[in-house]
């Protein structure tokens, strides 16, 4: 596993140059439960393991999951996750951040790690991006 020690944003891979993914996939992530982050996060990894390059992978953060990528959580989130979501980035997964539950917490864009993106409505990115063609996958 790569580790960071400093911030990164992840580089969405140039589809005119590699072309589309042979699959997209969309993740649901919604608690700040530990074990639940767990298993998202490995479930994500073995998906990159399995298919490499020819998969775009992004996860939703909603509701209390949006504390996953904040700077300075308010639920307590290992470090040890917030790292393997950070790695995860690098390989080029999408972390996508509700924009109702930022403002919900007085939060905005500068809250949340380098990595993630804020998007208006989550519920809304997870309908756009099946209507992508994302499969979707809720824990």
């Amino acid at each position: 596993a790569l580790w960071l020690s400093g911030p990164a944003r992840a580089e969405t891979p140039d589809r005119a140059l590699f072309g589309e993914p042979g699959h997209k996939l969309v993740y649901q992530l919604n608690k700040a439960d530990e074990d639940y982050i767990q298993h998202i996060l490995f479930s994500v990894g073995a998906m990159l393991r399995k298919y490499g390059d020819d998969i775009h992978i992004v996860v939703t953060l909603i509701g209390p999951g949006v504390h996953l990528a904040a700077k300075n959580p308010k639920r307590p989130i290992p470090e040890l996750l917030r790292q393997r979501a950070e790695s995860l980035a690098l390989y080029g997964v999408e972390f996508h951040v509700c924009g109702n539950t930022l403002k919900s917490l007085e939060w905005n864009e500068d809250d949340l790690e380098t990595y993630a993106t804020m998007v208006d409505v989550g519920a809304s990115d997870l309908m756009l991006l099946q209507e992508q063609g994302y499969s979707y996958i809720s824990w």
